[in-house]
């Protein structure tokens, strides 16, 4: 009866595995920087616009009803000869796949404070 019992609990706890979001591949991807007013995110942290965090796109997320593989990874992202380490804490439904959503300082930061921008092109692995 108890390997019954483990091995029903260990099929159900697999099936529960392959459900999630897979983690961020460190691979370098090129895509849109945007900044936003962060919060209370879909990885349930919450964060401060003072922090270097992003919002991943929903389609490197996955499921916004469940917490992401992706959730408390670290990204490097360059841009304009600046480099910057972020934790993913969030994501972004509005966002197309390579996109992030950034923290105010951290867009601030790899912008030189040029917030008039509002969009950059950005890489990040």
């Amino acid at each position: 009866m108890f390997v019954t019992n483990a091995i029903v609990a260990t099929t159900f706890a697999l099936l529960g595995l392959s459900a999630q979001a897979s983690p961020v591949q460190k691979r370098s991807t090129s895509g849109r920087g945007t900044f936003y007013n962060v919060g209370m995110g879909n990885c349930g942290w919450e964060s401060s616009s003072n922090q270097y965090v992003v919002a991943l796109n929903t389609a490197q997320y996955g499921s916004t009803s469940q917490v992401s593989g992706a959730c408390g990874q670290t990204v490097t992202i360059n841009y304009g000869g600046k480099s910057a380490q972020a934790t993913i804490v969030d994501s972004c439904p509005t966002c197309p796949y390579g996109a992030l959503d950034m923290s105010t300082s951290l867009f601030s930061y790899l912008t030189n404070g040029n917030m008039g921008l509002g969009e950059i092109q950005m890489n990040w692995s």
